[in-house]
């Protein structure tokens, strides 16, 4: 998918939420263990309560990965399913060197055909690029997380005076256009969204952290968004968990249009 289409995906649904399908057996409705699928069978549900007011899904990896060969049935499946117009991620936090990488990319980006995939590039520009070498899919680099934990590296201050993870903005815009590269910025720093987008201003932010985590939709959307958007904010947990009862659906469905009217609203007031 290009920038373009999912920009125009943007502007149909008046929306730039992902929905994380992070699916656990602990988690979802107990009748769907009765099926030979179960993880698909909850994310196709899902996936017909959210497709009119989202533009993303965003499976997270482990999820399926921790359940052998079936989930990875099960990934495939929903890849499948969801519909055509919608970008779609494998949340798999790959980045290794050389050939290794270039396989994860093949297994995403050939096998899957997923459009994005998140990538640390903690070990530089080599494990990078070999993701960035696939037409029309894009690479999504971790940048400043949401996770407590984000502030052990990612905040060291460098020589010249800069974050580590300033660094990896700055050398990773010589290695990719905003065409085909994405950054991660956790909601929960919402405070360093307005830097991070003056440091990179054309490039598409994923933004995980909205909802369970606590990040302010609000605050992210007046700080991020740019001339074409530029944000994909992911909501999962608070979402797809919704509820826990028969009526997870109809929840799932009501939690998404609540974001998508907000959305809407910060579309019109903050995008020029």
């Amino acid at each position: 998918m290009t920038r373009d289409q999912l920009f125009e995906q943007i502007k149909k649904k008046q929306s730039y939420l992902c929905v994380g399908l992070d699916t656990d057996l602990e988690k979802i409705p107990k009748h769907f263990l009765r099926l030979s699928d179960p993880v698909f069978e909850f994310n196709k549900r899902i996936i017909d309560a959210t497709k009119d007011y989202c533009v993303a899904y965003k499976p997270n990896i482990a999820f399926y990965e921790a359940l052998g060969h079936k989930g990875w049935e099960s990934l495939q499946r929903t890849l499948e399913y969801i519909p055509k117009e919608c970008f779609t991620i494998a949340d798999a936090k790959r980045g290794d060197i050389g050939n290794t990488s270039t396989l994860y990319a093949r297994a995403f980006f050939e096998q899957m055909d997923f459009d994005a995939l998140t990538v640390a590039p903690y070990m530089g520009e080599d494990s990078v690029r070999p993701f960035l070498e696939f037409e029309g899919k894009w690479t999504i680099l971790l940048v400043h997380t949401s996770n407590p934990g984000s502030t052990d590296f990612q905040l060291i201050e460098t020589q010249d005076g800069k974050y580590l993870f300033q660094e990896v903005i700055f050398a990773s815009q010589r290695w990719a256009t905003p065409d085909k590269m994405m950054y991660v910025v956790g909601a929960t720093h919402a405070d360093k969204i307005g830097a991070i987008r003056a440091l990179a201003p054309d490039y598409f932010f994923l933004v995980p952290g909205v909802g369970a985590q606590g990040g302010d939709l609000e605050a992210v959307s007046k700080a991020g968004l740019n001339a074409q958007c530029g944000l994909l904010v992911n909501s999962s947990r608070s979402i797809i968990y919704a509820s826990a009862g028969e009526d997870f659906a109809e929840a799932a469905t009501a939690a998404a249009k609540k974001v998508q009217d907000e959305m809407s609203h910060y579309l019109h007031k903050y995008v020029r």
